[in-house]
């Protein structure tokens, strides 16, 4: 971990001159920039205020890597970084960038070609580098049901009913009944297996490749009938009547997603239904954006409509298609204020000024994204051929 930014120094680069002398940025980076209704060291409140000039340099070799690596290094702030990066998305700055920038983007998207990202030997990577970086950062952050995934907002106040609801929405969609076996793909700290198998009388198998979900999950579902298993989802045996996966698809990647479809399917009953709960692409792509590829989620990937479409095709069908994505906004501004709230107790030498920004900038960035709707959210209800119920989806 980077060291802390003290209380009383500054941050690099800065002085006490008046931002708006430090030097113009590049003639393409205030175009870009304008174009996206922002402007450098402006008075609106998304307008970025710069602290180092190095900054320029650091967009113009890196791209959007290097804008947030500087904005995790104090470069540069954002009154409303949400709206900032809401913006910028809105009209594909991260893309647009030319140079170096570009040709690393292209070698990227070559060796994504090339190397399968999220093969078995890499599945436990995420765990390791997201998911186990501390149960305390993910206690403060999130409700009391630990929902790592979209709250469903439609009748919801507070951040705890949305994710209650999306529990209740997700068990009623599978028309869960007492005695069933629900295999649980990724399951998190076990918040939908604990509700569940309390309120659903079904039996829950949950299967994680995090060690900390893996123990909490363990404890908070201890005395109800639900096996967590720390496991990469290609290890799946057995048949369930049920099976539910949810923010977990995200770390399968295109060259997987027939293969997570074919295990689903196997484990499937003939006359089952599976769930899917999942970020999706408004576009087709094979990564993910290179700033989050290297601090949040390594080796993801989201799917668009067309490759869910095709991986699907040769092993289930499609019973229903459900998108709430603009939900995911609130609960990202619901996540913000409860982390930021926690910080003065969460701060120290495990978690330092730098993670701080990166965990802000990190919730900001998808706040733009869903925002402007290049992030979807969807709810997917599958079924084997054979069943032969009509499935009417509740919402």
């Amino acid at each position: 971990m980077a060291r802390s930014i003290g209380a009383n120094q500054h941050l690099p680069g800065s002085d006490a001159r008046d931002p708006k002398a430090l030097t113009a940025p590049p003639r393409f980076l205030a175009r870009l920039a304008a174009e996206a209704g922002i402007s450098f060291n402006g008075d609106r409140p998304w307008d970025i205020q710069v602290h180092d000039p190095a900054l320029y340099r650091r967009v113009l070799r890196q791209g959007s890597l290097g804008f947030g690596e500087a904005y995790m290094d104090g470069l540069w702030d954002s009154e409303r970084l949400d709206e900032t990066m809401t913006r910028l998305i809105r009209v594909s700055a991260g893309q647009r960038l030319s140079g170096v920038a570009a040709l690393r983007a292209a070698l990227a998207q070559a060796e994504d070609l090339l190397l399968n990202r999220q093969s078995r030997s890499r599945a436990f990577q995420v765990g390791e580098r997201h998911y186990d970086i501390g149960n305390d950062i993910y206690r403060a952050m999130l409700d009391p049901t630990m929902s790592y995934s979209c709250g469903y907002w439609r009748d919801a106040r507070t951040l705890e009913e949305a994710q209650l609801a999306k529990l209740d929405l997700i068990c009623r969609k599978l028309e869960l009944a007492p005695g069933e076996r629900l295999l649980d793909i990724g399951c998190g700290w076990g918040g939908l297996a604990e509700h569940a198998a309390r309120h659903y009388g079904v039996e829950v198998e949950g299967v994680t490749i995090s060690r900390e979900q893996f123990g909490l999950a363990q404890e908070r579902c201890r005395g109800l009938p639900v096996e967590i298993r720390l496991m990469d989802y290609r290890e799946i045996r057995g048949r369930y009547d049920k099976i539910v996966s949810v923010g977990m698809f995200e770390h399968v990647g295109h060259k997987n997603y027939r293969t997570f479809f074919r295990t689903a399917a196997d484990a499937l009953a003939d006359q089952g239904l599976m769930l899917l709960h999942t970020i999706g692409s408004s576009e087709s792509a094979r990564g993910t954006e290179p700033w989050v590829q290297k601090y949040i989620f390594p080796n993801g990937a989201l799917p668009s409509v067309t490759q869910l479409g095709a991986a699907i095709e040769p092993w289930l069908l499609l019973d229903d298609w459900h998108c709430f994505g603009q939900d995911y906004d609130l609960t990202l501004q619901a996540w913000w204020k409860r982390f930021d709230a926690a910080w003065p107790d969460l701060k120290g030498d495990r978690y330092d000024q730098r993670f701080y920004r990166m965990w802000k900038y990190y919730l900001h960035i998808y706040m733009g994204y869903f925002r402007c709707r290049r992030g979807l959210l969807w709810q997917l209800v599958l079924s084997k051929p054979s069943r032969g119920a009509i499935y009417r989806a509740p919402r």
